[in-house]
């Protein structure tokens, strides 16, 4: 049996390619398939059969159209009131792959028709768990909704119990959320593999022999996480249209304007240095880089449906297209060039000021507020002495919160406070980038309240 790793960082999730040499099982695909069919295409074998192990709350499933592409069977759980055809797969129900077998188990909690695969290979075994079982922790158990947050809790408890009894000491665990997904409950542990024997000696979920301290804890300790989720259960159970990955014709300068004047989202995707420096006003601040960030953020901070316009380097653009495709986000506008000048002359440029702990220190009048966009959890925490916390996911609904004037920006690394700080100015506002780590504030000498 071998087991190839497809990972998609932008949104703390993994997808596997299980084969025997000669055919393989997919589990959860994202919804650009071609790195499923790059990596099958690489192995030599022919893809039979997709397995969802949910319906995923963050991210659009690829693995119908994969199924459909590669003409393979799609297991999804049979309760699930799906719109399309697929092979319907119930516990403890086995398959066959090549020889491969592959052995469903219901283990609610993340979702409640959440299913984990066993699959066995000549005595070894691999366990596909993703969003039960994580590394370390658990799939968070609030997002089918509150009323069903304490039963999932406690069902998670259980389900994870029973997965670790139905699969050998030595089974590796393959889970599809945790490497910085919010759909885990827990920390990152920044384990990049484990063993079922591994998780039974230290994941609080099976350590903890008391069920309700474990209930308690886990719902205490869940913070908020994207909005964005609501839409994708929906389009999964509906089933998601073919992804289309190609970079539109771009905008002429005078249309782009014209989106600028109107108030649209023109969304600058170079580093936040260069959009402090200058961007074009109305512009707001998502800078690419990996996609880590963009993705999460971009879904959570702009209105859902809105029309976007990306406007950067042709490799960034492409980018971020293949990113937004995962959550839903299909075929925005396109805008070209490497800044302000090519994109669009004769529309008039803004900058603000980009600042470190010690300079804030150093220059910030008493009087002038500084502005916390972490989360409510991280905020309660430790937190600037006497700041103000908007979090960036709440802040184009609560800008009349935002003190008038001045106003010093930062977050936990500097990212969300670049993207505050341009919806702040795009606002009308005056903002000061603090574009710093959190961590590096205290000895910097920033006073901190805990």
């Amino acid at each position: 049996m071998d087991v190839t790793v497809i990972d998609t960082s932008a949104l703390g999730d993994r997808s596997y390619l299980v084969h025997d040499g000669r055919v393989a099982l997919v589990v959860d695909p994202q919804r650009d398939i071609d790195r499923v069919i790059a990596a099958a295409e690489a192995a030599g074998v022919r893809i039979t059969h997709v397995a969802e192990t949910h319906i995923h709350n963050d991210y659009v499933t690829g693995g119908l159209e994969l199924a459909r592409e590669t003409v393979a069977a799609y297991l999804v759980n049979a309760a699930d009131p799906v719109q399309f055809e697929r092979t319907p797969i119930t516990d403890g129900e086995r398959v066959d792959v090549g020889e491969l077998q592959v052995q469903a188990v219901s283990t609610p909690g993340h979702t409640e028709t959440h299913l984990s695969y066993v699959v066995t290979h000549d005595g070894e075994q691999a366990v596909f768990s993703g969003g039960s079982l994580l590394f370390g922790s658990v799939g968070r158990t609030d997002l089918v909704g509150p009323a069903k947050t304490t039963e999932l809790t406690h069902a998670q408890y259980a389900s994870v119990r029973r997965l670790v009894g139905q699969a050998q000491e030595d089974a590796a665990l393959y889970p599809t959320h945790g490497f910085g997904s919010f759909c885990s409950s827990g920390p990152a542990t920044g384990a990049d593999s484990s063993t079922m024997a591994e998780q039974r000696a230290h994941n609080h979920a099976l350590t903890d022999e008391d069920e309700a301290h474990f209930v308690e804890q886990l719902i205490a300790n869940l913070s908020a996480y994207p909005t964005y989720y609501a839409h994708m259960g929906p389009a999964n159970l509906k089933g998601p249209d073919p992804v289309d990955l190609t970079v539109p014709e771009p905008l002429d300068a005078d249309e782009l304007t014209r989106r600028l004047q109107q108030g649209e989202w023109v969304v600058d995707l170079r580093e936040r240095v260069a959009f402090a420096d200058g961007h074009l006003s109305g512009a707001v601040s998502f800078e690419y880089g990996d996609g880590a960030s963009f993705t999460t953020f971009l879904g959570w901070v702009l209105p859902w449906n809105d029309r976007i316009t990306l406007a950067g380097s042709r490799e960034q653009v492409e980018q971020a297209i293949r990113d937004l495709s995962r959550i839903g986000i299909d075929s925005p506008d396109a805008a070209l060039g490497s800044g302000p000048a090519q994109m669009a002359p004769e529309v008039a440029t803004a900058s603000y000021r980009r600042v470190g702990w010690e300079q804030m220190l150093a220059e910030r009048p008493s009087d002038e507020p500084v502005l916390d966009v972490r989360r409510a959890d991280e905020y309660a925490a430790s937190h600037v002495d006497g700041s103000v916390n908007v979090p960036l996911h709440e802040l184009l609904t609560r800008m009349d919160e935002v003190p008038t004037g001045t106003v010093w920006v930062h977050c936990g690394s500097g990212y969300r406070a670049g993207v505050a700080a341009s919806l702040i100015q795009r606002a009308g506002g005056s903002p000061v980038h603090v574009d710093a780590a959190f961590g590096d504030a205290e000895a910097a000498g920033v006073p901190l309240t805990a």
